[in-house]
Order: structure tokens, then C-alpha cells, then sequence
């Protein structure tokens, strides 16, 4: 093999191949980018248990003299290109079958693997896509990963659940304590689909998709999701299991509807759970930081905290709106609340109550297909 190819070019396909590489592998060579050049085309390999990711570069700049293939350290090679100043790179598999690259007047070795070890990955491109909006896509992800499971202890909710329903295509994560859900319109003529995709795999297309504004192709696969853009190919397992039915948990009625400006919301539940006492959820390793709501006699709302090792805090708020006046007192993770109202655009949410010791949903003016849901704390 040996070519050359502009710096900037092979830079940013290697960023995007970086998504792909595994922190560590039993398999020595999945550590490796696979490089294979055809005649005209260079095609960039990584691949780890739960991700596979594909360029083929196709530029200008690109010059094969000699086709063939190798494997690469992945991250030694992605910080060597990095770091170089040169505009052109010359990349070649020398006699004593070491990758030499040239850059200027600087040449650096690296020890390859043979590319014959390399796995097998298919990029199948299955009939029947579906087709939409980049930044649709980014909103879903946005808008449900942050609620999903860090435990193993129920794999299936490490994921975002992903169903069509005769053309609404609808995005639910829950780790048992809360629940963001999106619906999104698709084409009404696509089949139905069930899948539910690791959170580590969104959050790392998330990344790769993040500068891009056009049209994304997904391929659905019997156990894999393939997603299609520009020059790159990114590939996803699929969890295994029965995703939980998840409609039953929003109430079908809310008596206490607040609705307040939602950044006034996130500072006052920012400066009160400061000094709010921390609960260990069942099944993680951090702590939350637990904060009531009341809604006093006057149709002032206040926010507060009691800890007997720190102190006490409080805050009243005004709401833009106050449905009922029946006095209750809510318990809940600040944290969970901040992190469900900074998914949402709105200026103005809604948090909608049906019981102190009931799920309440937060809904924004401006995202009516956005449904948060959290579960609060028994506060007896």
C-alpha cells in the first residue's frame, strides 16, 4: 500500500473513525484502524463490541500508488496525523512491513497488524430505509438518552427504545425512576419497527453527526442498526429483550398544572439543592439530591431542602400560572428535574401533578411532542 493524501482530509475521517475504537479489547486487533485502498478509493475501519464505523474517502487530494490493506494503532496513528504540520501525507507499508508516514521532513514507523486478522464487519445496506432530517435525529437523541440506565442490572434499559406506530416514530428511555419520551413524524407508508439501541452508541452518534444538517439514511437490520451519511457508515448492535411498557406510568389526569419560566425554574432547583440531602438510587453508584415543592395558600410556590448535617434552604417562587390552589407537597431529584428541563426549548414549562406520591410529567410550550416524566421521593 502507498498513498498520499492531504492532512486536513485524513484528520477529520479519522475523527469520525476514532468513535469506533474500543478504551481496550481482548482482541489486540480491534485496537487498529483497518486501512485498505482500492484503485480509487481509501476505505478507514473501527469497530468495538457495541460500535463499527466506515469512511471511504474519495478526495481530490487522494493519490494511490499502490493499492493494498493493513491494520494501524488507532490511537497512536490519530495522534501522530494530529500532531503533524505538514499538508500532504504519504502513507506506505515498507519491505520490513512497518506503516511509514512521511510528512515534510519528518518520518515516523509504526508496527502494523496483518489485516487478514482483521474481523469480518458487513455494512449490509438492508432494503426499505428510512430517511430523515439530521437534526431531527440529534433532537431525539438529545432529548432521551440522558434518561436511560447505567446499570446492567436490566440491560434492556441501557437503551432508547425506537417504534414506529403508523408513522410516528416514537423515542422512549426510562431507568426506572424517570421517563423522556419524543414523537417525531415519518413517513406514514414505513413499515413498523421495535428496536432498542445502547445509550453509548447514541452518544457517540451523537458526536459524529453533530456538524451535519442534511438528510440521514437508517438501515434496520435483524439485530443492528446501520446509519448512513456523506462518506461514513456507522453501525450499532441492538439490545436483546422486550422493551417494558411504558404507557401505563403517565397519569391520565393532572389536577395541579404550575407552569413557570423554565430557566427561573433551573436556578432556584440549582441553588436550593445545594444544600439538599443525597439518596442512593437502588441501582447506581451516585447520589441525588433531594428537594420539595410545596404549593403554599397564597399560589406562591416554594422550593426547599432540609439537612440536619448542613442546613436549610428555600425559595419562592411566582408561577406564570397556578391551576389549582389545593395545597401539596412533592418530593424529587433535583437533578432529575434539571436534567428534563434542559432537554426542552421552551421558555415556558408546564409541571403537571396529579399526586404527591404520583409520577408528574413536565411538558414546554414549545415542544409539544416531548413528554418528561419523573417519579417522586416518599417524603414520610
Amino acid at each position: 500500500m502507498n498513498i498520499s493524501i492531504d492532512r486536513e482530509i485524513l484528520l477529520e475521517n479519522l475523527n469520525t473513525i476514532a468513535r469506533g475504537l474500543p478504551v481496550r479489547s481482548p482482541m489486540p486487533i480491534l485496537t487498529g484502524i483497518k486501512l485498505y485502498a482500492t484503485d480509487t478509493d481509501l476505505y478507514m475501519t473501527s469497530s468495538n463490541s457495541d460500535i463499527s464505523v466506515e469512511v471511504v474517502i474519495n478526495d481530490q487530494s487522494l493519490n494511490i500508488q499502490e493499492p493494498g490493506q493493513t491494520v494501524v494503532p488507532g490511537k497512536v496513528f490519530i495522534d501522530i496525523i494530529r500532531k503533524i504540520n505538514s499538508k500532504k501525507i504519504n502513507l506506505y507499508v515498507s519491505d520490513d512491513k512497518v506503516l511509514v508516514i512521511k510528512a515534510d521532513r519528518g518520518e515516523y514507523k509504526l508496527q502494523i497488524m496483518d489485516a487478514v486478522d482483521y474481523p469480518k464487519i458487513d455494512f449490509v445496506l438492508h432494503e426499505n430505509p428510512l430517511t430523515i432530517d439530521a437534526d431531527v435525529l440529534k433532537g431525539v437523541i438529545k432529548e432521551t438518552v440522558f434518561a436511560t440506565a447505567t446499570s446492567e442490572k436490566k440491560p434492556i434499559l441501557t437503551g432508547v427504545n425506537l417504534k414506529n406506530l403508523g408513522g410516528k416514530l416514537i423515542a422512549t428511555a426510562t431507568d426506572s425512576f424517570r421517563l423522556s419520551q419524543k414523537v417525531v413524524s415519518i413517513d406514514p407508508e414505513y413499515k413498523d419497527f421495535n428496536i432498542t439501541v445502547p445509550n453509548k452508541s447514541f452518544d457517540e452518534l451523537l458526536k459524529t453527526i453533530d456538524q451535519y444538517s442534511e438528510r440521514i439514511t437508517l438501515y434496520f437490520g435483524t439485530n443492528k442498526l446501520l446509519v448512513s451519511f456523506k462518506n461514513i457508515s456507522f453501525q450499532t448492535r441492538l439490545l436483546d429483550g422486550n422493551y417494558p411498557d411504558t404507557s401505563r406510568l403517565i397519569p391520565a389526569d393532572f389536577p395541579i398544572v404550575l407552569k413557570f419560566n423554565k430557566d427561573e425554574l433551573v436556578e432556584a432547583v440549582e441553588r436550593v439543592s445545594l444544600l439538599s440531602p443525597r439518596d442512593k438510587a437502588s441501582d447506581r453508584e451516585i447520589t441525588y439530591s433531594i428537594i420539595k415543592l410545596s404549593i403554599k395558600k397564597d399560589r406562591i410556590i416554594e422550593i426547599s431542602t432540609t439537612n440536619a448535617s448542613v442546613g436549610d434552604a428555600k425559595e419562592e417562587l411566582i408561577p406564570t400560572s397556578i391551576d389549582s390552589t389545593n395545597p401539596i407537597t412533592i418530593g424529587f431529584s433535583s437533578r432529575y428535574l434539571i436534567e428534563a428541563l434542559r432537554s426542552f426549548i421552551s421558555t415556558e414549562v408546564s409541571l403537571n401533578l396529579s399526586g404527591a406520591i404520583r409520577p408528574f410529567i413536565i411538558r414546554g410550550d414549545r415542544d409539544a411532542n416531548l413528554t418528561q416524566l419523573i417519579l417522586p421521593v416518599n417524603m414520610e
